[in-house]
């Protein structure tokens, strides 16, 4: 027997029908022609992964705006240095 891969919105599909818990699992198992333990399986998967939905946008090396800021100021003190030095020695 060939051994089926499932995409993530049938597997989306299936955990979230489980997780309204209208139908038994059994059911939905059979109705998706699916092991009941597989569907179990995927929903501690879902509900695992659930808390970094809403993390999104927000990685842990996002920089704050402040840090953006003294980023650029560093870089510009920098420059500014640079040119400050290339002046003093072209000056007699």
């Amino acid at each position: 027997m060939k051994r089926r891969n499932f995409n993530s919105e049938f597997k989306t599909k299936v955990v979230l029908e489980a997780l309204k818990e209208v139908h038994t699992l059994a059911e939905i198992a059979k109705k998706y022609k699916l092991y009941p333990q597989q569907i179990t399986n995927w929903k501690k998967e879902f509900l695992s992964g659930a808390p970094s939905v809403f993390n999104k946008g927000k990685s842990k090396d996002a920089k704050t705006e402040a840090e953006q800021e003294k980023e650029q100021l560093l870089r510009k003190i920098g420059e500014l240095t640079v040119e400050l030095d290339f002046l003093k020695k072209r000056l007699p």
